[in-house]
């Protein structure tokens, strides 16, 4: 049987409660819903990459692929994905800096599904982004 293992990368800090930033089982990898903060630094608490949704989506971005790649994934591996935005006025800006960020990633496979839904997030965040990678 397959053991499951916690992904946590270098860039991240200790997840707030009792769960993993990433996990893999087998082939299986789940990204943990990641939010903008920048690279964690030792004694300093988490800092949201900027206040606009451009800046956080990006480092969201950072923070998924850093998982993944922990993980041994790409982004080709991504078959699911799912957006959590705190505005439905961010749909479109939210689409565009999506699709910029994927061309410039240079994908070889077709692009992963994804939903995107309206939630409630800490002050000051406006985006979070899981991911589930398929390895193999």
């Amino acid at each position: 049987m397959t053991e499951k293992t916690a992904l946590t990368p270098a860039t991240h800090t200790a997840p707030p409660a009792k769960f993993s930033h990433g996990v893999k089982k087998g082939n299986i990898l789940q990204v943990a819903g990641q939010v903008g903060f920048l690279p964690a630094e030792e004694g300093k608490a988490p800092t949201p990459a900027g206040p606009t949704l451009r800046e956080q989506t990006l480092q969201t971005f950072a923070n998924v692929q850093a998982i993944l790649e922990e993980g041994g994934a790409t982004w080709d591996d991504v078959m699911m994905m799912r957006v959590y935005l705190t505005d439905v006025d961010h749909f479109a800006e939210m689409n565009q800096i999506y699709n910029e960020y994927f061309e410039e990633q240079g994908l070889k496979a077709p692009a992963s599904a994804r939903t995107t839904v309206y939630v409630g997030l800490p002050k000051g965040l406006l985006i979070e982004i899981d991911a589930l990678a398929v390895l193999g």
